[in-house]
């Protein structure tokens, strides 16, 4: 496969060895999306947003297919998905290579289909990212490895839309419980809005964010 195209915002001020943020944005977008999230973020993050492998049309692409048929409704393309795991996985290391990264602040920020991924990636690559913020996404447990890793170390924010008709709600409440039963870190909230991020989400994992810094 080959590499990732991404946007860059390099640190507003001199850090050495900055901590890391990427982003992945949902299908059928792309890295535009949530990189207007990055001039409000903090300044010392290297912030780097990916655009998924998939060509769907001019400015949309997905991490994995989601297909749609009449006999089994909607379902996920595993096999595309654990291939972008492994993809996104190289990638987070060929960045931390070029930009010279040898701290453990990594933090993988999700959207939808980018949040499903952020969430698989941490069990099958354990403590490659040190923090994970999920929005509007859940835990895919078709996108597990077949035995989690007692060393993972990472946190995790969990947020998603009460009203949310994409994905529902009740699929993101099953997260808190399950990283529970890991005894991994993590904070879970939901917010009267559909699929999307609120105002008052935005701020929230900003201060989760700086309060891990």
């Amino acid at each position: 496969m080959s590499d990732l195209n991404y946007l860059v915002r390099t640190p507003k001020k001199e850090v050495e060895n900055p901590p890391l943020l990427i982003l992945l944005h949902g299908y059928g977008s792309n890295e535009q999306d949530l990189f207007s999230f990055s001039e409000e973020l903090p300044d010392q993050f290297l912030i780097i947003s990916a655009q998924a492998p998939i060509y769907m049309s001019p400015g949309s692409y997905a991490w994995y297919a989601i297909n749609f048929d009449t006999i089994n409704g909607k379902f996920s393309d595993l096999k595309q998905a654990k291939e972008s795991i492994d993809q996104l996985a190289v990638f987070i290391d060929k960045i931390k290579e070029k930009y010279h990264l040898s701290n453990n602040k990594t933090f993988l920020l999700g959207f939808s289909q980018g949040a499903i991924l952020s969430y698989s990636l941490s069990f099958f690559y354990p403590n490659k990212v040190q923090n994970v913020i999920a929005l509007s996404g859940y835990i895919n447990t078709e996108l597990l490895p077949d035995s989690i890793s007692k060393e993972i170390k990472t946190d995790y924010y969990c947020s998603h839309g009460s009203v949310d008709q994409v994905l529902p709600v009740e699929w993101a409440r099953n997260s808190k419980p399950f990283l529970d039963s890991l005894n991994l870190q993590n904070v879970y909230s939901e917010y009267p809005v559909g699929h999307g991020v609120a105002p008052q989400n935005f701020h929230s994992f900003k201060s989760w964010i700086e309060e891990r810094l």
